[in-house]
């Protein structure tokens, strides 16, 4: 018999659907097998949609603890990456977060290399989907269980949360936490010291000498090479906001300098910077500078500031009850 993904009931546990599959169809564990094996050979041979068809009806159908599961999980994920189906590798990647977090079969030890798997196979998924580099920081910045992870066993991938923090257009929620951590890791690149220089030093020479060198790193990056341009460009509306924050008065050939820019395209992009970032400042285009009003941050922005992180928070709060639940504690 033939068993689709929607024919084997979908809303039934592993158990009870296992039960309707031998009593109406006969069958057997040796044929469960089987499905895994051919899923796995036509993974094998880059047939990746029959693949992650038969690696789908193997894992609805086995037990959590069965011997192929895990590996199922896996070539599920990397069958949706491979056919750069961004919507459903998502959702694979949601999926096997939760059932690391629930497999209480699992060593402390497994449980991190796990975790360290799954943010390297999930930069396929960050720096392609939509919404991705948003849902990179929420996952591996602000999530407590995902930073360790990566601060024990790959802290490489600070490179790609800063890159997703510097082109984020939610950067103030993730920069502050970010420099914490980056104060706090030996790993260094030309990505996290250009953060550094400007968040940590003020120093904008070094800010400018690093974003020529993250250039040539994104470019030979494989991850990160589409977002050049967008890095570049938040990059420097990083660095003239930061200089404007910090000055009553700034020439706009010495800013136009910084940006490596002509003054009258200087101008402009202070003009778009001003708007962007809701700065106080002013134009004197006669006499060539930008004049800075008060930079008082206002009472509800720090209102939101304080309560940003409740949500994950509370979030983390439940999995950690959940999983207390699971385990019968």
């Amino acid at each position: 018999a033939v068993v689709s993904t929607q024919s084997t009931g979908k809303n039934r546990d592993s158990q009870e659907l296992w039960n309707y599959l031998g009593e109406n169809y006969n069958f057997q564990r040796e044929q469960l097998e089987d499905v895994f094996h051919y899923g796995k050979f036509m993974y094998d041979v880059g047939n990746y949609a029959i693949a992650s068809s038969h690696l789908d009806i193997y894992r609805n159908i086995a037990p959590a603890d069965s011997k192929f599961y895990s590996s199922a999980q896996w070539g599920k994920l990397a069958s949706e990456i491979l056919q750069q189906n961004w919507d459903q590798a998502m959702d694979e990647l949601e999926r096997l977060k939760d059932n690391i977090m629930a497999a209480v079969h699992l060593t402390q030890s497994e449980v991190l290399i796990q975790r360290a798997w799954l943010v390297h196979w999930g930069l396929f998924v960050y720096f392609n989907h939509p919404q991705g580099r948003d849902k990179l920081i929420d996952d591996f910045l602000h999530q407590k269980t995902y930073l360790n992870a990566i601060q024990t066993m790959c802290p490489h991938i600070l490179r790609y949360i800063t890159t997703a923090v510097v082109i984020s257009k939610r950067r103030r929620d993730g920069v502050k936490e970010l420099i914490k951590v980056l104060q706090q890791e030996s790993y260094k690149d030309p990505i996290t010291e250009f953060v550094e220089s400007l968040y940590v030093n003020f120093d904008f020479d070094e800010a400018q000498s690093k974003l020529k060198e993250c250039t040539t790193v994104i470019e030979n990056d494989f991850f990160i090479v589409g977002c050049l341009d967008d890095f570049t460009e938040n990059a420097r509306l990083i660095i003239s906001e930061i200089f404007c924050r910090i000055h009553q008065r700034i020439e706009i050939d010495m800013l136009a300098d910084k940006l490596n820019m002509a003054p009258a395209e200087a101008e402009k992009w202070v003009v778009n910077m001003i708007r962007l970032a809701h700065l106080d400042a002013k134009i004197d285009s006669k006499n060539g500078y930008v004049v800075m009003g008060g930079t008082s941050t206002p009472i509800y922005q720090k209102l939101i500031d304080k309560t940003k992180d409740l949500h994950l928070k509370a979030n983390s709060c439940c999995q950690k009850v959940d999983k207390k639940l699971a385990l019968g504690i």
